[in-house]
């Protein structure tokens, strides 16, 4: 049976230091959800409160309608993959998996079978009579995930599991996780820093900052409507433009005049929007250079060229000394030095008030 947990107005202070405070938050049976956030959010923090290695101060968790912050962590049915692998070196791999299950009791046989499906999950059959020390890092991992997954507990608890690995290890046990995650069926929870890892895993994120959840939403919801502008910063390689800008209401929507006098249509609905001043955010792949017979909306000087083989991003110096990113085909023609006419999407647009929260453009809901 897998878990369905809600936290409901939890509080955690380390003395007169807050760092999570009235957080609330449903995880569904079979979900991946992922905590996404800077160091400092409290990401981390609440994966411990959940696995009992933090106490709570105010507020309840439970799983599946039963009350576990007052349990030991042994009695909450989870198990946890720590950043470091901390396998038994003198241990081979088979041992080092069993070894949970030897301590509470667990017939020999049931071990085996467990044993022997982990290892068919994992693809790690031929490792298990090896120690850790003749294993690459990735499959320490994988014996790690492994030690959890036969417990057969009602949740995986993942703490930044892949911050040890280098690049290129990185990615190929990003890609592991990813299929692992559709062949065991278990809620998991996944705790990272890395957007490229919670946009690979994620069935659901969970934006966090300053003790805080900025946003709760499917990866894609939370690139093409970012709820606020630290959300919009934090998501997306690179970070999102954001351009100061005025905004006018015309057949209602609105209708943006940019530092440099430029005018942008939108596909924004206007209504409850007050005019006056916002900030103009827009992804670098919805700036691009203008075309033969394309509206240009704006223009400037390219400063740098960054060549990513498959696209290039050009940062362009407006006429008011604002700096924008725009993406051309990764065989840009493009020089430093070049005057560039730019086109700006109004359909991708977003505003952002004085205290940071987001409006989208309509075609934005179907990003």
């Amino acid at each position: 049976m897998t878990a369905q947990i809600e936290i409901t107005e939890v509080t955690k202070r380390y003395g007169a230091l807050t760092v999570l405070e009235n957080l609330s938050l449903s995880i569904k049976a079979n979900e991946f959800m992922v905590f996404l956030g800077p160091s400092g959010c409290g990401k981390s923090t609440l994966l411990r409160m959940i696995a009992g290695l933090e106490s709570v101060d105010e507020g309840t968790i439970a799983i599946n309608g039963r009350r576990i912050d007052t349990l030991p962590p042994g009695q909450r049915d989870l198990a946890m993959v720590f950043q470091s692998y901390a396998l038994y070196p003198h241990m081979s791999v088979a041992d080092n998996m069993a070894f949970g299950l030897k301590n509470i009791g667990v017939p020999a046989d049931v071990i085996a079978t467990r044993l022997s499906e982990a290892a068919r999950m994992l693809e790690i059959g031929h490792l298990m009579e090896r120690k850790p020390g003749q294993l690459s890092g990735g499959q320490r991992q994988r014996v790690a995930i492994g030690r959890a997954i036969v417990k057969e507990p009602k949740a995986f608890l993942f703490d930044e599991p892949l911050s040890n690995l280098d690049a290129a290890l990185r990615v190929r046990t990003r890609v592991e996780l990813a299929q692992l995650r559709h062949r065991v069926k278990s809620t998991m929870i996944f705790v990272t820093h890395d957007q490229i890892e919670a946009m690979t895993l994620a069935d659901r994120v969970v934006v966090m900052n300053n003790r805080r959840i900025e946003q709760i939403g499917t990866p894609m919801d939370i690139y093409t409507r970012p709820a606020t502008r630290f959300v919009a910063t934090f998501v997306g390689s690179p970070t999102m433009n954001f351009l100061k800008a005025k905004m006018d209401s015309r057949d209602g929507f609105a209708t943006l005049t940019l530092p440099d006098g430029a005018t942008l249509q939108t596909a924004m609905r206007s209504d409850g929007l007050a005019p006056g001043a916002y900030e103009l955010g827009i992804r670098a792949e919805a700036v691009r250079p203008a075309r033969a017979g394309e509206t240009v909306t704006t223009s400037g000087t390219v400063e740098v060229l960054e060549r990513l083989g498959d696209r290039t991003l050009l940062y362009i110096r407006l006429s008011d000394g604002s700096m924008i990113v725009a993406e051309d085909a990764g065989l840009s023609r493009a020089a430093i030095g070049d005057r560039m006419e730019l086109t700006l999407d109004g359909s991708r647009v977003h505003l952002f008030d004085g205290e940071g929260r987001a409006f989208h453009a309509v075609e934005a809901a179907h990003g």
